[in-house]
């Protein structure tokens, strides 16, 4: 709308040039257009800005995928872009493309690197999408359905592209002919594919390495089942067997973390499934943490790593498969015999000739829940007919193993069967020869992983869950309840705080006994976890190790003291408080404080004790106001009027005026009390007391008599 020399229009191109040239100061700077960002060698914006998301939108739409601008860009090479860009994407296209119009312009310090326009067409159109449904048809259907042109083509170009051919895989996953197909036969047509397009590209004249390198870094897309349906077809020596190994052994370690963190995201932990496929993939323990290492890095950078939980979740996902590992018990003849039964499988499913009712029925028997009732059953077999405790120390060591693991995945009851059947042979009944080992582990177990575990799952089980936790707990006994009870000191979780709290008090006296030791703790939450537990469970009993709290360092530590022994509110818990009161020392004012502080008429009595027994003198003269002051806010207690009523005559000769402070206090606590005793004490007080008394009753009987006429 104004020509090139117009003010405004100066001032704007000399921004922008200026601009240009603070973005080139090092050198040429290439800008990569994508269709709502603009990514500068390769670095993004470090905050959203709507600018940046505009001038991307235009420049994308106008076919720009590159520009790149050199240092010596002027004020003309910029007017020229812009008026390019100012005309319509259609007018652009009609003319030849933004490339051509750029050639045009003469101007040579900008570079623009245009979007193949063809490519455009097909993506608007949907092309890669159709094709790649041809090509899954065909991988499934084999000899019946006829891939054509387009589709090759489109599998040659995504057999280019880790990225594309990812996603070309992640479709055959998700594709309803696939998955109605069932897993040997998806695995197969995965295969397949696979195979058609190392074949097609090594046609076209790309190298099958590269080719295979593709396929190796999109194995990172498959599901665990999936990756385990490809390691078993490499097993079997089938006819997919070498295309097979070919991916596999091309996987590379940030291929296999980029699996685990894939698989751990879309299922939100890490499942049995995928613990057997890293199993399989990384034999060697030692280089397992390295992955998993890598995996979190991956994970932390995806929308799960936002998640709050996601430290707690990533650690249970890590525990599960770095312990996961089946060489104890499965010899490799054995583990051959497995792999090749799924194949076998994968033959009766490809012939389906059996009525679906008997399939199912067959399925059902190698389901995970299946699976894992069968290995209950085996080791609680094992462990009951051994006899000889060289042979017996293996197979217990493998079944504690197991409760760990059974506890990480919330299994708690089978994991509770199992410690029972482990742990049974250290009791009563137990047979004597198998009771050491039985005690060692029992003591490893309540000392290792398996307690956290529990709390971990705490935060999330139900009711049911809650019954088996405390049945586990139950079982591993004693030794369980000083992890437990120091777990709920630092749990923030109220769900898991709940069940904790119902896990320790169901142990009733042994669980008393081991929390007697926590009131030793260093750390001062351990010990006021101790002294609540101890308030449940003990009653009377449980006053020695609270009495010895009372002069703990730490304020809320004696404040839970204190309100743990009133709430017992026995006569023995306050003698214990008025013993202790009494004795005077450095604990006396504190708990005098924590009595006023808890506004409980069962404190009214020790608080009226020491009015009584201690004389008002330094810092005790605070305390006494602050006790009346608080009888005063309590309901009427007959040792509240007694006690007051002895304040308000009380004579200090000595300090008159501290005395005056008392008595005015005491008056004034009984006028808000209000009740008929009280309001007759202080009748009697305008009376009877001395001239002092009767002054400071008369001004309160005065309000009170003028309240009354205003009624």
């Amino acid at each position: 709308m104004y020509p090139v020399t117009h003010p405004s229009i100066a001032a704007a191109l000399s921004r922008v040039t200026s601009a240009g040239k603070r973005l080139t100061a090092a050198g040429d700077v290439t800008l990569a257009v994508h269709p709502a960002m603009i990514v500068v060698e390769g670095r993004t914006p470090a905050r959203a800005d709507s600018a940046i998301s505009e001038l991307a939108a235009l420049l994308h739409d106008r076919l720009v995928g590159e520009l790149r601008v050199t240092r010596d860009a002027e004020p003309e090479d910029w007017h020229s872009l812009l008026l390019i860009l100012s005309r319509t994407p259609d007018e652009l296209i009609h003319d030849g493309g933004v490339s051509k119009a750029w050639a045009a312009s003469g101007r040579a310090h900008l570079d623009i690197r245009e979007i193949d326009y063809a490519e455009v067409l097909r993506e608007r159109a949907g092309g890669d999408e159709a094709a790649w449904d041809r090509i899954i048809a065909f991988c499934l259907q084999g000899e019946s359905f006829v891939m054509d042109e387009p589709a090759l083509a489109a599998l040659v170009a995504a057999v280019s592209d880790p990225d594309r051919f990812g996603e070309l895989l992640a479709r055959l996953q998700a594709s309803p002919a696939a998955t109605g197909a069932g897993m040997g036969a998806t695995a197969a047509a995965m295969l397949q594919l696979m195979k058609t397009a190392l074949e097609a590209a090594t046609a076209q004249g790309l190298e099958s390495d590269r080719a295979l390198d593709t396929m190796a870094t999109s194995m990172a897309r498959l599901t665990p089942e999936m990756m385990l349906a490809v390691l078993a077809e490499r097993q079997s020596g089938g006819p997919d067997a070498s295309i097979a190994s070919s991916v596999i052994d091309g996987m590379t370690d940030d291929t296999i973390a980029s699996f685990v963190a894939n698989s751990v995201e879309a299922d939100r932990g890490a499942t049995e499934r995928l613990a057997h496929a890293f199993e399989a993939l990384v034999p060697a323990s030692e280089r397992k943490e390295q992955l998993i290492e890598l995996a979190e890095e991956k994970a932390r950078q995806t929308e799960l790593g936002k998640d709050t939980n996601f430290d707690n979740l990533w650690q249970s996902a890590a525990d599960m498969l770095t312990s996961y590992s089946d060489k104890k018990y499965v010899s490799d003849e054995y583990a051959r015999e497995l792999s090749g039964a799924r194949t076998r499988a994968v033959e009766v499913e490809r012939v389906s000739d059996d009525p679906p009712e008997r399939v199912q029925q067959w399925v059902d028997t190698i389901s995970e829940p299946a699976l894992r009732e069968n290995d209950l059953d085996l080791l609680l077999d094992l462990l009951t007919i051994e006899d000889d405790p060289v042979r017996w120390n293996p197979v217990a060591t493998i079944v504690a193993a197991e409760v760990e693991r059974r506890t990480l995945l919330g299994d708690f009851e089978s994991a509770a069967r199992l410690a029972t059947a482990l742990l049974r042979e250290q009791q009563a009944g137990g047979r004597g020869l198998l009771a050491p080992v039985a005690t060692a582990l029992a003591e490893k177990l309540s000392a290792g992983p398996l307690l956290r575990h529990v709390v971990l799952q705490l935060r999330t089980v139900d009711d049911r869950g809650v019954a088996g936790a405390t049945a586990l707990c139950h079982t591993l006994g004693a030794s369980a309840v000083r992890p437990l009870a120091e777990a709920l000191a630092i749990e923030e979780n109220g769900r898991a705080i709940r069940a904790l709290r119902e896990i320790l008090l169901a142990f009733g006296a042994v669980g008393r006994s081991s929390v007697e030791q926590l009131k030793n703790s260093t750390n001062p939450a351990v010990r006021r976890t101790a002294i609540d537990l101890l308030r449940v469970f003990g009653g009377d009993e449980a006053l020695p190790e609270l009495a010895s709290l009372l002069s703990d360092p730490d304020q809320q530590v004696q404040r839970d003291a204190v309100r743990a022994i009133v709430q017992i509110g026995t006569d023995a818990a306050y003698a214990v408080l008025q013993r202790t009161l009494a004795s005077g020392g450095s604990s006396r004012d504190a708990i005098v404080q924590q009595l006023i502080s808890l506004r409980d008429q069962k404190a009214v009595p020790l608080l009226c004790d020491v009015l009584r027994t201690t004389a008002p003198t330094g810092s005790v003269t605070a305390d006494q106001l602050q006790i009346i002051e608080a009888l005063g806010g309590l309901h009427d207690h007959p040792e509240s009027t007694t006690t007051l009523r002895f304040v308000l005559h009380r004579s200090i000769w000595w300090a008159p005026s501290r005395t005056t402070r008392l008595r005015e206090a005491a008056a004034s606590a009984l006028m808000r009390i209000g009740s008929p005793d009280t309001l007759a004490v202080l009748e009697e007080a305008s009376r009877t007391g001395s001239r002092r008394v009767r002054k400071i009753a008369r001004a309160r009987t005065g309000v009170v008599r003028r309240e009354r006429e205003r009624a």
